[in-house]
């Protein structure tokens, strides 16, 4: 049996090891493949491996020993999932892996805006507070976190595990979601309206998936809706805002300021208007990075896989 993973590098910069997969059939990885690669790379295989390499109808119909196409992730808007199902080909996806990760990063950003340390530091490394004669210098605007309203769009684990640390911190929690979350209320979490949380909340963090629905939700028209003094984060897909939106209310003074670990394009171009927004922070998507998430995906991925070769898979992703 021929198994083909396509990207494994950001899965495994070398930190950890595929000798799981290896005990199951004759392994090739490759770091990344470009989309001409693919049918070349994947011709002999019965099992694929991806994370970001889409797979369309053609492609599928070109890989006739094609059985299993394992996502190491749990978004899976990269597969024509109808197309999959027809052919019998089985997909399976990777749910919860990153939870902790993605809800540290979204706090990672909130605080990057709130207190301000990396500002703080490189005043201290070029001499201002030496030269301030003061034994306390602020630069910069400092902020609690505590009293303050976060609001929670999507409420799966990654939203509720960010609406936990939320409360750890004192914060009031508000979200909007399309299922009812009897657990959430438990916890004293308020639902509203999406109009009410875009235009009460302090913080405003995304958690749904891109779909047809969602992409570009956040639109021009929503970020009117909210507070000049808003903090939007988004660690889920890049597609949920209106980018160019975005850069429109950073510039204006709609709300203060942005956080993004993803965005509609992946790598960016050097030339996008949101990198150089002053009030924008931006990471490499890199919240579920960690080798610890890392572990996890690689674990459960290789679980799956192991489910399905013996005939009993899970997490099997369905039209």
């Amino acid at each position: 049996m021929n198994i083909t993973v396509l990207d494994g590098y950001v899965l495994n910069p070398g930190d950890l090891t595929w000798e799981g997969f290896e005990s199951l059939g004759n392994l090739t990885v490759y770091d990344r493949t470009a989309p001409e690669d693919v049918i070349p790379r994947c011709i002999d295989s019965e099992i694929i491996i991806t994370n970001k390499v889409p797979f369309t109808r053609e492609i599928m119909e070109a890989l006739p020993k094609l059985k299993y196409i394992g996502i190491t992730a749990t978004g899976y808007n990269i597969i024509d999932i109808e197309a999959a199902a027809e052919m019998g080909i089985t997909v399976t996806n990777v749910p919860e892996y990153s939870t902790e990760g993605v809800a540290e990063s979204v706090f990672a950003h909130i605080l990057a805006f709130t207190h301000r340390v990396e500002e703080h530091s490189e005043r201290v490394r070029n001499g201002e507070w030496s030269a301030s004669g003061s034994f306390s210098y602020a630069c910069y605007p400092l902020m609690e976190l505590y009293g303050k309203r976060l609001g929670i769009i999507g409420m799966g684990h990654i939203g509720m595990r960010t609406a936990e640390i939320g409360a750890a911190f004192g914060m009031e929690v508000v979200y909007f979601t399309r299922t009812q979350k009897p657990e959430a209320e438990e916890k004293d979490f308020i639902p509203l309206p999406l109009e009410e949380v875009l235009s009460t909340s302090d913080f405003i963090s995304l958690h749904v998936p891109e779909t047809k629905e969602t992409r570009g939700m956040i639109s021009r028209e929503r970020l009117s809706m909210m507070k000049r003094s808003a903090i939007l984060i988004n660690t889920a897909r890049g597609g949920l805002i209106d980018e160019d939106a975005l850069c429109e209310a950073l510039r204006s003074g709609t709300i203060a300021g942005a956080g993004l670990d993803v965005m509609r394009e992946e790598p960016p171009k050097a030339t996008s208007a949101l990198i150089a927004q002053k009030e924008c922070i931006i990471t490499p998507h890199i919240a579920w990075a960690a080798k610890e998430t890392r572990t996890r995906l690689m674990n459960n991925t290789l679980d799956n896989l192991v489910s399905f070769l013996i005939g009993t898979p899970k997490n099997t992703v369905r039209p």
